[in-house]
């Protein structure tokens, strides 16, 4: 039985966009790039057709991870999911410091969709991992470098 990934409508479409910019813009282009590197002869100190060859192992490699992933996600849209309060994958939650009072807000998502800046944290992260199966106004300690940190789960957001 294999595991499935859970992933949001939003990052299904991101994988398959990333998937076909790969097959159908970058895969042509760079063996166009490899044809033209081996038009200029010696293939051993051409240093263009080793980054073109270079280039294309990893764009493989990646097509080839994309499509072992996308035959394991299981789509969660929460916009289909009723709002207790409860956190659950893909729902956005604001969080109190409690030390601090300042807050704080995330919203869990897949492992890929993960970006820091954009307030997306991963499912497996620690803060994540903290409040999955908590619900409003419940308290969660979480591990950091400084210590651990206490927050109150001040909204939970279906959005």
């Amino acid at each position: 039985m294999s595991l499935t990934t859970p992933v949001t409508p939003f990052g299904l479409s991101a994988l398959r966009d990333e998937l076909q910019r790969l097959k159908f813009v970058d895969r042509p282009r760079i063996v166009a790039d490899i044809a033209r590197a081996r038009a200029h002869g010696d293939l051993k100190e051409n240093a263009e057709y080793h980054a073109a060859r270079e280039q294309q192992s990893f764009t493989e490699g990646r097509i080839k991870d994309i499509d072992g992933k996308l035959s394991n996600l299981q789509v969660i849209d929460v916009l289909q999911i009723p709002n207790n309060g409860k956190v659950i994958f893909g729902v956005t939650v604001t969080l109190l410091n409690i030390n601090t009072e300042k807050q704080v807000t995330y919203k869990i998502v897949g492992e890929d969709e993960a970006d820091i800046k954009l307030q997306k944290i991963s499912i497996t992260s620690p803060i994540a991992r903290a409040m999955i199966g908590k619900s409003l106004e419940d308290t969660i300690a979480v591990q950091a470098p400084d210590g651990v940190i206490e927050y109150e789960i001040v909204a939970v957001e279906h959005i």
